[in-house]
């Protein structure tokens, strides 16, 4: 009784070694997808998932010499996304080294800018702009950092702060970077001359470069929103994930901004740090499932 109440318990303890050791492997994975987050790497991700799993049913299989090679694959694989992803390991590392472990489920803790100043600029800014029938073309952040790998010109950093004077200047014809896109983060200006990826998607003909642009990003990258100036009408549009809303008027622009960058103050409730840093990894989780079962965007346009 008492021998078979040992091999009981020893294999109890086995299979709860080997669940938290899954648990710990799966957690591993959701790391690095959380670091990768939007980018387009994120099938190269999903591929080296699934071979660390085909390597772990074929040892439990009892497959061996398919497991060596399966495990030189996850070898290889994992050497040569180091590499690839070398800038999002360091930031990993760097944040884990400053214990800032809980910043990597949630977005960069860095001061809020007062919302009706920034928008306030934003909105002149582009109400001088479509009063004069100039062209512009502004991508605003709405929560974690654009990979400058999404565009197809990074542009010219600036990292200044946001005001109307210089969107106006920015965007003046007679300047070199007026034909590009101006990238906008929390308060500050990053970049200028950003040249982005056009939509494939059909457009109607009254819509122009600008326009084709601001639904190429915001299809590619969710977390932002494009304002666009029609340089031929002075027409003011928003992009938001792929779909164009327009035409505004300067007023309906900023309640809008003021709805995708700064929710209202009835959709902010006070909660435990562990309760928005769980409904966080919840969305987040979500979000990346979602799009690692999705096929990629290359196969549906092969049919």
């Amino acid at each position: 009784m008492n021998k078979q109440s040992g091999y009981d318990f020893a294999l109890i303890q086995s299979l709860l070694i080997q669940a938290i050791d899954i648990g710990l492997v799966f957690a591993l994975a959701y790391l690095v997808l959380v670091i990768v987050g939007e980018r387009r790497t994120l099938w190269m991700v999903r591929g080296f998932i699934i071979l660390m799993l085909a390597s772990a049913v074929s040892n439990w299989a009892g497959l061996k010499l398919l497991h060596v090679a399966l495990n030189s694959l996850v070898t290889g694989s994992a050497v040569a996304m180091a590499v690839i992803l070398q800038s999002e390991f360091r930031r990993f590392l760097e944040q884990l080294g400053r214990g800032e472990i809980l910043q990597l489920f949630g977005r960069d803790r860095r001061p809020n800018p007062e919302p009706d100043s920034v928008i306030d600029e934003i909105v002149h800014a582009v109400k001088e702009l479509s009063q004069n029938r100039t062209g512009a073309l502004l991508i605003i952040e709405t929560d974690s950092p654009i990979d400058d790998r999404d565009f197809s010109v990074p542009g010219v950093k600036l990292n200044a702060e946001v005001s109307k004077e210089l969107l106006q200047t920015i965007f003046q014809p007679q300047t070199l970077l007026h034909d590009g896109a101006v990238l906008i983060r929390a308060s500050r200006i990053v970049s200028a001359g950003v040249i982005l990826p056009l939509s494939d998607r059909s457009a109607s003909r009254q819509l122009g470069t600008r326009h084709r642009a601001a639904m190429g990003i915001t299809e590619r990258v969710q977390a932002c929103v494009c304002v666009v100036v029609s340089e031929e009408t002075g027409s003011i549009s928003l992009a938001s994930m792929g779909t164009l809303n327009r035409p505004l008027t300067s007023n309906k622009l900023k309640e809008l901004l003021e709805a995708k960058l700064f929710p209202s103050e009835g959709e902010r409730t006070v909660a435990p740090p562990i309760t928005n840093l769980g409904r966080q990894i919840g969305l987040k989780g979500w979000t990346l499932l979602k799009r690692i079962l999705r096929r990629p965007p290359s196969a549906n346009r092969e049919k």
